[in-house]
């Protein structure tokens, strides 16, 4: 099923992951997904599922592979639930492509409605039957009133709720000890808060357990037909490609820790697919990259709110500084390998400064390589995301370029830029990564 609402801020969150740990703890093996680039919703899913967060978007990956994505994730489990994003119809730009209306579309899957109904009460089923209608192709199974007040006001939700046709599958009450932290870029990911996260994500299951029809929510999802695709694999999509000579698997240091939270898992799974043995390191606490390491890539993340512990790091800074094997880096990366992140001294392999800005930069990106790089040629085009308060100065000519703009460094040993990219969709990064780590003097 998918969790849906008709604005961001209305609850999704909260739904879907006290959803999800409240159908563990009957002991179902639950799916989690993320409509969406978006990093951080997944962690808070994976603890309440034990499973990984997973992405499906359009944009990043394409239409095509959003049902076989979906499949190579929901594998053995009982159910899935899909948090949507922002509001059910909201896509890129003024169309809904990438919506959680386009995702629900391509999973043939129900759709639960999450109402916030502070401040209204009979206005809801306005509200539910213009979403219900709206699109005939999206089907609105269910509703899920948040942040009601008392008994009496969902009494006036639910009554005016029946006129309109759609069952109300919860009523959960205003409850501000379930409230989960964000700052500048949204909520603050699980990995920072460390048992605190345990502590919410339990608490979320029990407030979902007690206020929803969890009986009723299992019946909706099991109306979604079977998906006639085949589950995408990450061998197949790299054409089985081998791990070189002798059997050789190169360690590729992955970027883990508080500081560097944002990666797919395709990611890891693409790259030990390529023949790489995935070793993850933290920046905050090891002074050293992993023995052995071939390549690293460092993802996004908040170095800015870890900038002096990084900066102190010296160890690992001079390491990665002079490191002579291929390294991959979006967003948090990209500040890291600077010579500077708000005047806190950083690896100085890339010839630039970064600095948080009050600016908000956030989008979907068509974006075309302007010349060869570790991962890039000449030419090339990725659709990536950009989701940053920060600006990097004094670079090279930029690796990236799209309408408006561009950023990224590159050579033949670096790919580094604000650019998330979801490699599923361009599974030859990993190929491209693995290569390389194994003879780094030449571009494959």
């Amino acid at each position: 099923m998918v969790i849906a609402a008709p604005s961001s801020g209305s609850g999704k969150t909260t739904v879907a992951t006290g959803l999800m740990a409240a159908l563990r703890a009957r002991g179902l093996r639950v799916s989690p997904h993320k409509v969406g680039p978006d990093y951080i919703d997944p962690g808070y899913h994976a603890l309440a599922t034990g499973l990984p967060g997973r992405n499906l978007d359009p944009w990043l990956t394409s239409e095509e592979l959003v049902a076989p994505l979906f499949l190579h994730g929901a594998a053995g489990a009982d159910l899935a639930v899909v948090e949507g994003v922002m509001g059910l119809f909201d896509g890129r730009g003024d169309t809904d492509l990438a919506s959680t209306a386009h995702v629900a579309r391509l999973l043939d899957a129900p759709v639960v409605l999450v109402v916030d109904a502070a401040r209204q009460s009979r206005s809801v089923a306005a509200v539910v039957h213009g979403f219900a209608t709206f699109d005939p192709r999206v089907r609105v199974g269910g509703v899920i009133l948040n942040r009601v007040g008392s008994d009496r006001h969902e009494e006036l939700c639910r009554s005016a709720l029946a006129a309109a046709g759609v069952p109300v599958l919860g009523a959960i009450r205003r409850d501000d000890a379930v409230a989960t932290p964000s700052r500048h870029l949204g909520l603050i990911p699980a990995a920072e808060r460390g048992r605190e996260a345990v502590s919410a994500v339990d608490r979320l299951g029990e407030l979902v357990a007690r206020s929803c029809d969890l009986e009723g929510l299992v019946r909706l999802s099991r109306t979604a037909p079977a998906l006639r695709e085949r589950p995408w694999t990450p061998d197949d999509a790299l054409l089985g490609s081998q791990a070189g000579p002798g059997g050789e698997r190169p360690v590729v240091a992955v970027a883990g820790g508080a500081a560097f939270t944002f990666g797919y898992a395709e990611h890891a799974e693409l790259l030990g697919a390529a023949g790489a043995e995935v070793v993850t390191f933290d920046p905050l606490r090891d002074e050293a990259l992993p023995e052995g390491a071939a390549a690293v890539v460092i993802g996004g993340g908040f170095p800015e709110m870890y900038a002096a512990d990084l900066a102190a790091n010296e160890p690992l800074k001079r390491e990665i500084g002079a490191f002579g094997g291929p390294v991959a880096a979006e967003c948090a990366g990209l500040l890291y390998l600077c010579e500077s992140l708000d005047d806190h001294p950083m690896c100085g392999k890339i010839p630039a400064k970064a600095a948080m800005t009050p600016r908000l930069t956030l989008g979907y990106r068509d974006a075309t390589a302007t010349r060869d790089s570790l991962l890039t040629r000449t030419g090339e085009r990725y659709r990536g995301h950009e989701f940053h308060r920060t600006a990097v100065t004094g670079a090279d000519e930029p690796l990236f370029r799209w309408e408006g703009g561009g950023d990224g460094h590159g050579n033949p040993l670096v790919t580094a830029s604000y650019l998330h990219l979801h490699w599923a969709g361009s599974p030859l990064l990993a190929q491209r990564l693995v290569s390389s780590s194994r003879s780094p003097s030449a571009l494959r």
